[in-house]
């Protein structure tokens, strides 16, 4: 009786706790709340069955303990409680993962006109690229990063000249534009993830990975590496800084361009950054012919 009493309690209390409980969810501030709904349908589905199952267990320990004028009756199998076990845990596996399938159809298909971000990571710092005037990331390649190129930006092509490169973990974007991430890392397996987003999704070396969102709400929010990257992965921190078109625009003109910071390796290396000869071209052909070797 002492089992049933505690199985009861265990049920009655996780329910409690679960109403009651202070932690949850933050305050989403993107257009995922179909994420949210999603959880929330699988919470209870599971939380259902675990009432459930524990209470029945409870039950049987009541109701069929021993007493000295009743013998166990030994059954193996019951087809019927079978065939009911497996449709309704067919139905329970087919409720939970039929919102996951939906969701995802809308996770990966990035509408016309997102813009265009990349945010690139390393042990253990965040970086982020957005496009130029031209509205195009120029292409990049791993084999291109130097101390010069930290974001191995293709030095011959033209497009990527004018994209706007944002070191120091902090960036911001737009209020109520989608927005498409494509996700690089130079190192180990990152994980980009801002918890008032709800979208997250891995960084591969080797692989570009994307996913898409519209900021909802104005506000500063903490990126965080979801993917145990290294001994410094409790350090790796970013800000996100969700503005109105203004603002985003005026922090955008702050940012330097790639054409700028090869500009700026060529002055350190005794070249004229602002003539022809030298600055950015002259840094292009030393990185291109870096990047041959």
């Amino acid at each position: 009786m002492a089992v049933a009493i505690l199985l009861i309690l265990v049920a009655a209390g996780s329910v409690a706790f679960h109403l009651l409980s202070p932690w949850w969810w933050t305050p989403i501030a993107s257009n995922w709340g179909y994420i949210d709904d999603t959880i929330t349908i699988t919470f209870w589905i599971t939380g259902v069955v675990f009432v459930v199952i524990v209470l029945f267990t409870a039950y049987c320990v009541i109701r069929y303990r021993y007493r000295p004028d009743r013998r166990a009756e030994y059954e193996p199998e019951n087809k019927k409680m079978e065939v009911w076990l497996t449709i309704l845990t067919a139905v329970g596996v087919a409720a939970m993962l039929a919102p996951g399938l939906f969701v995802w159809n809308q996770f990966i298909a990035v509408p016309d006109g997102a813009a265009v971000i990349e945010v690139m990571a390393q042990q253990w710092q965040w970086s982020f690229r957005f496009p130029g005037k031209d509205g195009v990331l120029g292409t990049s390649d791993a084999r291109n990063i130097t101390s010069e190129n930290p974001f191995g930006v293709n030095p011959n092509d033209p497009k990527g000249r004018d994209d706007i490169l944002v070191e120091g973990g902090e960036m911001s974007l737009p209020l109520g534009k989608p927005v498409k991430v494509l996700l690089r890392s130079i190192d180990v397996l990152h994980d980009f993830y801002v918890p008032e987003f709800r979208a997250k999704m891995d960084m591969v070396p080797g692989m570009v990975t994307y996913f898409w969102f519209t900021p909802t709400r104005t506000g500063t929010f903490d990126i965080l590496c979801f993917e145990l990257c290294g001994v410094g992965h409790y350090n790796m921190r970013g800000k996100v800084n969700v503005v109105e078109d203004s603002a985003f625009n005026a922090w955008l003109q702050e940012q330097r361009t790639f054409a700028q910071s090869l500009a700026e390796a060529g002055a350190g290396d005794g070249i004229n950054p602002v003539s022809d000869e030298g600055g950015a071209d002259a840094a292009n052909r030393r990185l291109a012919q870096r990047g041959a070797h």
